[in-house]
């Protein structure tokens, strides 16, 4: 046994441990080496896998399971690319000729041609009825004609260099060898709702066998079986160690006393992505309070300072925070009538920042769901809403939704609320998390924080959706705005608005009596040092 081939079996069997320990959509199952140079589309006709070699020129016949090669015919030009099969014949796109071919996969016979109706075509997916085909300089995805080839239907690719594409019977997919993300996609629409790493750093072909993902990886020459869908409801990545420090200083100036002042600092706790490891509070709390969300708070009170005076109250967490990508299919979505009655009686109640018995919301809310029943698409349509409607622009103050709405700018804050009461409107339970936030650098400076709404999904829980972070032009960019967090936020509040402590704050708050003469200046900043692994030290 050569040392090339016991180095490859090695590798199958660490994909295989790889793959049962990490059952996420995008995990590599298993992979086979190419037999060409330079694999670019990419088939599954119900038993084999079929690969374009835009090189060898060749179609090649593969067995998903071995890795043989069952058979090739020749390329019906000279630089295939997208590969597709509808049932009885292949189709392959040439990128030279802007045609698209219907083969014979017996003999490599071209049964019919079409002009293809883009310049730069590359995926090809069949979709049951018809073909789609990918162009990564016009950043399209075109749905044809089958009569003449030309373009029933477009929209804009999720990426700037989109490749492979394949249909699974309800969604397209598409690769970015750029980026090296795989997409998923309403072929109505063109939304991305899934983004998913690619195995290799250059993804170009795509298939679907019935239950897993193909990739074909032009660089490493290899095809990787890739899980579409399993139980994992979300995947953590990029662990960051971090000591944040939040600093609440309240300045006494003037001719007498403040005589008293009760602050309130939101507490993190445990959640998917962030595990805290301590809290410190100085000076000591007078003690934690609950309000009705749920939400720990610690209380600090102060009696009769004398002015000038500067009072601080300061938060130590030391945490792990990750990364989370959650896997949310629409089709998996339960039913609004699957809401447990608790969660829809809290999260969809009215608030002085909501308003949503407002005629202008009611009639806005109603405009946007139109006849939508699906929970995750009554929220990503109110997303778009949001998003394609305001403009961040920070000038102090929190408006209600209403005026948010009618005005078209807003805060991270006021974004949040539009969309909270926009979903509550239509039933559709909705909360806020805020967060302390890394400004650029790991050691960074944090004064302004960060608020985001969440939206309750049957079968999935809570799922953030930030409709300011996904104001972004790219498909891509809007999506990732939704069930994903980057392991820049330490959230330490989670609430449904006019908090008995917080109130609409979602940091920290206070509330004081003065002297007439007294002026008090609040101020809050948070503060993040990165903490060093001790393993990794060992």
């Amino acid at each position: 046994m050569s040392l090339r081939y016991m180095r490859y079996l090695v590798f199958l069997l660490l994909m295989a441990i790889a793959g049962a320990a990490m059952a996420y959509p995008g995990a590599v199952v298993d992979s086979i080496q190419t037999l060409h140079s330079c694999p670019t589309g990419l088939t599954f006709d119900g038993e084999n896998l079929w690969v374009a070699d835009h090189k060898a020129d060749k179609l090649t016949c593969v067995d998903p399971g071995t890795g043989a090669v069952l058979r090739e015919i020749p390329s019906p030009g000279f630089w295939p690319m997208g590969l597709a099969w509808d049932g009885q014949y292949l189709w392959n796109v040439d990128l030279r000729q802007e045609r698209i071919f219907r083969v014979n996969p017996q003999d490599g016979s071209i049964l019919k041609t079409l002009y293809c109706p883009c310049e730069y075509p590359q995926g090809l997916a069949w979709d049951g009825s018809t073909l789609w085909v990918s162009d990564p300089r016009a950043d399209e995805i075109v749905r044809i004609d089958m009569s003449d080839g030309t373009a029933v239907k477009t929209f804009e690719a999720p990426a700037k260099n989109i490749h492979g594409l394949t249909f699974d019977g309800t969604y397209l997919w598409c690769t970015d060898r750029i980026a090296d993300e795989i997409y998923m996609m309403d072929p109505h629409t063109g939304q991305v709702i899934l983004i998913l790493d690619s195995p290799g750093p250059y993804p170009r072909g795509l298939a679907w066998d019935g239950e897993f993902i193909w990739n074909a990886d032009y660089q490493t020459d290899r095809l990787y079986r890739l899980i579409r869908e399993d139980e994992e409801l979300f995947r953590l990545g990029e662990p960051r160690r971090a000591r944040v420090t939040l600093t609440y200083e309240i300045k006494v100036e003037g001719s007498g006393y403040l005589h008293e002042a009760d602050v309130y600092l939101a507490v993190p706790e445990d959640m998917a992505q962030q595990h805290i490891d301590l809290i410190a509070f100085s000076p000591d709390q007078s003690g934690l309070v609950a309000d009705r969300w749920h939400q720990n708070t610690a209380h600090f009170h102060h009696d009769r300072v004398s002015s000038p005076a500067i009072l601080q109250t300061i938060m130590t967490v030391e945490a792990e925070i990750s990364a989370i990508d959650y896997f949310v299919f629409p089709d998996r979505c339960g039913t609004m009538a699957d809401i447990p009655k608790e969660i829809k009686r809290l999260y969809t109640a009215d608030g002085s920042k909501y308003m949503i018995h407002d005629p202008y919301i009611q009639e806005l809310a109603k405009k946007i769901v139109g006849h939508e029943v699906n929970p995750y698409w009554i929220a990503r349509k109110i997303f778009d809403h949001v998003r394609e409607t305001l403009e961040y622009e920070l000038v102090g103050g929190w408006n209600a939704a209403p005026v948010i709405l009618q005005r078209g700018t807003g805060s991270c804050s006021e974004y949040t609320f539009s969309f909270i009461a926009l979903c509550r409107a239509a039933r559709l339970p909705a909360r806020y998390v805020g967060a302390i936030v890394v400004r650029g650098d790991d050691a960074s400076l944090d004064e302004h924080f960060h608020r985001w709404p969440e939206v309750y999904l049957p079968n999935y829980g809570w799922i953030p959706m930030d409709p300011q972070g996904g104001d972004d032009p790219l498909p891509r960019d809007q999506a990732k705005n939704i069930g994903h967090l980057s392991n820049r936020y330490l959230i330490v509040s989670q609430g449904g608005g006019d908090s008995e402590y917080l109130g609409w704050h979602y940091i920290s708050s206070e509330m004081y009596r003065t002297d007439p003469q007294v002026q008090v200046e609040i101020d809050a900043f948070g503060e993040w040092e990165p903490l060093q692994d001790e393993t990794k030290e060992q």
